[in-house]
């Protein structure tokens, strides 16, 4: 496995309650990682951890070492503003600017100092095709953000995060807001970008973890379970935990 981030004996603790456990995981580069588990299980706290996002809570502790490409992000060199332009996030619900469609997906690239405007149409046009959504708004960039449907905000969301030149997709529950059809585009999304992104996704869905994702985490309270193949984690799984969860019988 080529992994893209590394991580060893990481523990997190919100004040006094200890969040994640012990948690030794390798995430492979150019694929897609679903994590799995109940509600409450560690899984969203588990992802935040990988761009230090937990950062911005107060009282929150963390132990162990998350590597991106070897160098440790946790350590004193780690440059949390860069970080977080390598590893980006897409939430839950979708979150545009209240701006137009061109303004939302330039502001990273303008943030980071590109100002020249031909640059800049070139990267609107490239991260809104690189999200699957240039041929459904082309003709109205300049108008406002939020007239969009819930899909195509997530969309935007993505060609947001993706003008900024990550390496790394942090998904959290990106679908659950959406309609079946609006989740089918982004589920198909996903498949074309791991070509060029290492994604992370959280889902309550063990349908869209199965077909979505190479490789499967499953958490409880706060442990990780079992890791591995999709395919041997639905089907064959090792522990009995995980054959409970995914077969139905909690959580």
């Amino acid at each position: 496995m080529n992994s893209k981030v590394s991580v060893h004996k990481l523990n997190l603790f919100y004040k006094d309650f200890q969040a994640l456990r012990d948690i030794n995981m390798e995430v492979p580069a150019h694929l897609v990682t679903a994590l799995i588990g109940p509600s409450g299980c560690g899984k969203s706290t588990f992802l935040r951890t990988l761009n230090r996002m937990n950062d911005l809570y107060k009282g929150v502790r963390v132990q162990g070492r998350v590597l991106l490409d070897g160098m440790d992000i946790y350590g004193e060199k780690c440059d949390v503003v860069n970080l977080r332009k390598k590893v980006g996030m897409v939430f839950q619900k979708p979150n545009p600017f209240p701006m137009s469609i061109y303004d939302n997906v330039a502001f990273g690239p303008r943030i980071h100092g590109i100002k020249n405007r031909k640059k800049l149409d070139e990267i609107v046009e490239m991260s809104l095709r690189a999200a699957a959504l240039w041929d459904e708004v082309s003709d109205r960039l300049r108008q406002g953000a939020l007239g969009l449907s819930g899909g195509q905000q997530q969309r935007l969301c993505i060609a947001r995060l993706l003008a900024v030149e990550p390496e790394v997709l942090l998904m959290d529950e990106p679908t659950s807001a959406l309609d079946p059809m609006a989740t089918l585009k982004v589920e198909e999304l996903i498949q074309v970008l791991k070509q060029d992104y290492t994604i992370v996704i959280v889902t309550h869905n063990m349908q869209q973890a199965a077909r979505v994702s190479d490789y499967t985490a499953f958490f409880l309270t706060g442990d990780l379970v079992e890791y591995g193949a999709t395919g041997d984690i639905f089907t064959t799984p090792k522990e009995q935990r995980t054959e409970d969860y995914i077969t139905g019988r909690f959580g």
